[in-house]
Parts: C-alpha cells; sequence; structure tokens
C-alpha cells in the first residue's frame, strides 16, 4: 500500500527549508529528508530578486530530494510579509429544507458567503478560517453539522495578502519545478507545530520571531481571532549589533547566537568575549552585558509591538495560556522572561514536537513553520484554501518542469 507523502518549504529572509515526510498509518508524520539552505533574494519575507530567490529555492529542495530519495513534484508554501492582512467576516445563509439537517454543503456554502466583502482588485483572499457557527440565534456552535435550523451563520477570520507578492513567490517556487499545492499563513502553520488545543481554547498569542518579520496569531476560544505581521525580526538584532559593536554581520549574528541574552542583569557584568571586527585589528573585546543591553532595547520594542496588537484586539486578561515564543531568534536566552516583564502574561518557547524519522533538527523553533505546513496539510482538507491562480503559460511550464523532473535522473 503505497503511503502519502508531504512536502513543505519555508520561505524565510535568512533561510529556505525543504522537509518532506510521509504519514504513517497512525496518521503521524515521518520525517524523510531535510534541506536547509540560506535565503536570498527576499526581504521581510517578500520576493526581491525572482531569480536569485529561484536559485535560492532550487538548492534547499535539491537537498531535500538527496536526504529523502524522493523527487519533489509539489508542496505547501508558507507566506508571509507585511503585505499580509486579517480581518474577521460573517457569512449568512438560508437553509432551504428544514427538514434536512445541516449538511457540510450547506457549511461550505456558509464559509463562501464570508469570503465576498470588498476585497480590491490587487489583494488575494488566501485563507477563510471559520471561528465559531450560530444556528437560529444558538450561538458558539463549533460543529453545526447534523443539526436542524432555518439559517446558518458563520463567523470567520479572513486573510488576504498582495495579489502580486504572491504571484511572485508561486514564479519562484514553480520555477524549480515544483507545483505549489497551497499557500498557507505562515503563524498558522506555527501554530499547529507548537500550540496545544487546550492552549488556543483558553487564549494565546503565538509570536514567530522569524530573520525580517514577526507574526502575531492571537487565539480565543480556539479559533483565530487576530493576525498581524510586524516588520521587525532577528535580522534586526543582528543589524543593531553590527552598529553598536562595530562588527561584521556574520561576526554579530554568531555572538547574538552563542552569547545574547534577553536581561542584561543576568549576565556577569566582567565578562568579556572576543568577537571579530572591523578595522585594522582582528578581534576585539566586548563586555558580555554591552551585547546583551543591544538585544535588550530591540526585544523591548518588539513586545511594546506585540502589546499593541493584543490591545487592538480585546484585552490580554483573556489570554490566560500567554504567549507562545518561536521562530530563530525564539531560542535568544532570556528572551522568554522579558516577554512576561513586558506583556505581563506567562511566556514559554515553543519547539515542534511529535515527530519520528530524521527530526532531531527540526526540534528548535526556527523549524516551527516548515513543521506546522506538514501538520496543516494533514487537516487541510477541514480548512478553507482558496486555489492559486495561474496562468495558461504559467501552467503548462511548471507541468513541463515537473515532467522533466520525474524523467531525467538526479
Amino acid at each position: 500500500m503505497a503511503t502519502t507523502k508531504i512536502t513543505a518549504i519555508d520561505v524565510g529572509t535568512t533561510k529556505i527549508c525543504t522537509v518532506v515526510a510521509e504519514v504513517t498509518p497512525e496518521n503521524e508524520l515521518r520525517i524523510l529528508g531535510v534541506g536547509i539552505g540560506p535565503s536570498a533574494g527576499l526581504n521581510k519575507g517578500m520576493v526581491d530578486g525572482v531569480q536569485i530567490a529561484t536559485e535560492a529555492i532550487y538548492s534547499s529542495v535539491e537537498r531535500a530530494e538527496r536526504a529523502s530519495g524522493e523527487k519533489i513534484i509539489s508542496a505547501h508554501i508558507g507566506i508571509s510579509g507585511p503585505h499580509i492582512s486579517g480581518n474577521n467576516s460573517q457569512g449568512i445563509i438560508a437553509i432551504t429544507d428544514q427538514q434536512q439537517a445541516i449538511s457540510n454543503s450547506d457549511v461550505e456554502r456558509a464559509l463562501e458567503s464570508a469570503r465576498i466583502f470588498n476585497v480590491p482588485n490587487n489583494r488575494q483572499v488566501i485563507h477563510v478560517v471559520p471561528r465559531h457557527y450560530i444556528v437560529d440565534g444558538s450561538d458558539n456552535i463549533s460543529d453545526p453539522v447534523g443539526m436542524f435550523g432555518s439559517r446558518l451563520d458563520v463567523e470567520t477570520h479572513v486573510v488576504t495578502c498582495s495579489l502580486s507578492a504572491m504571484q511572485n513567490l508561486m514564479t519562484c517556487v514553480e520555477g524549480t519545478g515544483v507545483q505549489v499545492e497551497s499557500l498557507v499563513l505562515q503563524p498558522f502553520a506555527s501554530a499547529e507545530a507548537v500550540t496545544t488545543p487546550e492552549e488556543r481554547l483558553h487564549g494565546c498569542v503565538l509570536v514567530d520571531i522569524g530573520g525580517g518579520t514577526t507574526d502575531v496569531c492571537i487565539y480565543r476560544d480556539g479559533a483565530v481571532a487576530h493576525t498581524a505581521v510586524l516588520p521587525v525580526g532577528g535580522a534586526h538584532m543582528t543589524r543593531d549589533l553590527v552598529v553598536a559593536l562595530r562588527v561584521p554581520q556574520p561576526s554579530a549574528e554568531e555572538a547574538k547566537r552563542a552569547y545574547g541574552h534577553a536581561i542584561p542583569s543576568l549576565v556577569d557584568e566582567t565578562e568579556e568575549i572576543e568577537i571579530p571586527s572591523f578595522g585594522s585589528d582582528e578581534n576585539k573585546i566586548v563586555k558580555r552585558r554591552q551585547l546583551a543591553e543591544v538585544l535588550q532595547a530591540r526585544t523591548e520594542e518588539l513586545m511594546e509591538m506585540v502589546a499593541a496588537e493584543i490591545s487592538r484586539n480585546g484585552e490580554a486578561a483573556l489570554l490566560s495560556a500567554g504567549v507562545i515564543l518561536t521562530g530563530g531568534a525564539a531560542s535568544l536566552k532570556g528572551i522568554e522572561l522579558l516577554t512576561e516583564e513586558v506583556l505581563e502574561l506567562p511566556a514559554r518557547v515553543g519547539r515542534p514536537h511529535h515527530l519520528a524519522g530524521l527530526s532531531d533538527i527540526l526540534h528548535d523553533p526556527a523549524y516551527a513553520t516548515s513543521v506546522g505546513l506538514l501538520q496543516w496539510a494533514l487537516k487541510e482538507q477541514s480548512i478553507n484554501i482558496n486555489p492559486k491562480p495561474s496562468t495558461p503559460i504559467g501552467g503548462w511550464i511548471s507541468k513541463l518542469a515537473n515532467l522533466m523532473r520525474i524523467i531525467l535522473p538526479q
């Protein structure tokens, strides 16, 4: 019996990660191969150089193919960037035959009606996620199928993106010969990997700190209530160190990972570290606490922006489960303590879980989106994802590329 294979590609500002997995008979994921490479041609999650971005994605895909021994024909792709917008919308339909119970087709009609609102021509709906249903005035129904009523309402969270940004991303992916199965908002994927149903039920905030942007997703009563993309990420922390310490970017990044801390008072004020620097001297000595002070300032600014998003959506007191931090910069020591101090909510660092196979490297906050894309794909049939538009020429090129990848040897 053939096993189902799923591929996910996380196209980030600093790295591109391709993961190939198979679905076990227990409906769990077994990792077959991972391909990780540096990103290029992207800025704040958006493509700004099609050719070099395509080459970077192809390099990641090729590594995953070699590791897994599988040809990658199609994949689920994460999308993010400041162009993303989330809005709550309502869909309403009449049940024509009240002698019949509400069916899945009725639910689909209600979700489709929620999609119909004033979307500009330069934007595209990518998700219509149900929050809860209302049947003849009875509120907060999680699944109306099988119930009887004359009217079905659905409260949804609708995510839209820039049409051009989406097309640029798809062009880069399909330029490697990989067909785009679906586009998934990155914080939705990350939440699948690092949050629990109980946390989402009692209210939580997912903060996914990537290289160029930070994704925020607020859950209440088990459903998405608010999404936002902030134009600040881990790369800004590194850039601050370059300016403050006058060291090259690779040196700043390495120092951040090895010695960084978000709470300067927890760092020994006498501890010194050696960092490769600009100028005639090959290395320079700096105090580790100075490093921490720079990182604290940027992290506090980021968390204040998260606090503004929480205030925009309602009371922070309703978020009993607090904050789940993930993404590459969530590995910064002390970041959960600083988050608790600024937001006055419990906080923890979320790491992907429930994986088998070649998964050791993926148990890191930096790979939450990659793993979450796989887990999202497992339950995709219950989520309304808008099918991707494509031009006839682009479609034929993609099909031809896929055929060539099947026929030709590696």
